[in-house]
């Protein structure tokens, strides 16, 4: 009896290890209807050549500022004719206006659109 004992043991461990990551899928966020409803995604981001490098650029200029959190350091930026768009969440208010200001140290801030939004 005490060599199936360790063996039940590892079973239940194994299973509850494989059960965890489903209860942790169906408790994250899910963006896909706000996401249809919007006209800017990033997969349509130009492939002109002065389109990837805006975005390169804007994208550089915000992980430069290592005072951002990792969501300001992930925020989309989808460049399309020149027209920056800035979109997901960022920490603060203060997070929000500093990759603003990023993308406008590339481009014009007429053509920045800014869809950040604040984490709740």
């Amino acid at each position: 009896m005490p060599r199936t004992l360790p063996s039940k043991f590892a079973v239940t461990v194994f299973a509850g290890c494989l059960a965890l990551p489903l209860v942790h899928a169906q408790n994250a966020p899910d963006n896909t209807r706000q996401n249809k409803n919007e006209s800017v995604h990033a997969d349509r981001q130009s492939n002109a050549k002065s389109d990837v490098q805006i975005t390169a650029n804007v994208r550089k200029a915000i992980m430069a500022d290592k005072d951002l959190s990792t969501y300001a350091h992930n925020v989309k930026v989808i460049t399309k004719d020149g027209q920056v768009t800035l979109k997901g969440p960022v920490q603060s208010e203060e997070e929000k206006d500093k990759v603003f200001a990023a993308a406008t140290s590339v481009v014009d801030s007429g053509k920045v659109v800014n869809q950040l939004t604040v984490k709740q």
